[in-house]
């Protein structure tokens, strides 16, 4: 990642300091942790993961995944590991969910265990085909806590972070089943161009 990235958001801000985005309109998560940014050799690794199905991959990047967390001290900031559910057919298509797969190693490396507390209502158009404002308009009530999270502290996992209206979606889940805190940990960032 750049040195200076924005605590909630992780893209680039002067100082590491929280950006105008997050100021002006605060993300229904806390923080962000990203092991890096979406461009080479993250992006070629884990298109590979989630479109051809290298599955081995997925320890590898879960691996780095929880080392980051541990060089930075985020596992200490939660209790469990959510990843970020996939629609059933999408996870056919795909023959796993990527997420998953990639949380189990990280939750292993930073001595943390996974929670299946969120689960996905519906299947949505693939986010990457949205505009942004579309993305949010698609993702409203796509998740739903699976049970009651009164004061838990949660890292929702996931591989790439692009608008962060998934992660969003998914953290005000969470949220309204009571986590007192949600933070965001991905592979990869995505930066505006």
């Amino acid at each position: 990642m750049p040195p200076e990235v924005c605590p909630s958001c992780a893209l680039p801000s002067p100082g590491g300091a929280i950006c105008g985005g997050c100021l002006a309109h605060p993300p229904a998560f806390d923080a962000t942790l990203a092991v890096g940014p979406y461009r080479f050799p993250l992006d070629r690794l884990v298109t590979r993961l989630k479109y051809a199905g290298q599955l081995p991959l997925a320890a590898a990047l879960g691996e780095r995944l929880g080392a980051t967390a541990r060089r930075t001290g985020a596992e200490a900031r939660v209790d469990a590991l959510v990843p970020m559910p996939l629609a059933p057919v999408r996870q056919r298509e795909r023959g796993a969910n990527q997420a998953r797969e990639i949380a189990r190693e990280a939750a292993r490396i930073a001595g943390l265990p996974l929670s299946g507390a969120l689960r996905r209502t519906r299947h949505t158009a693939p986010q990457a085909s949205l505009a942004r404002r579309e993305r949010a308009r698609s993702l409203r009530g796509a998740f739903v806590a699976t049970r009651p999270l009164h004061g838990a502290r949660l890292a929702l996992v996931d591989d790439v972070m692009t608008s962060g209206a998934t992660a969003a979606a998914a953290a005000a889940a969470l949220r309204r089943a009571g986590a007192s805190r949600v933070e965001v940990w991905v592979v990869a960032r995505s930066f505006p161009a």
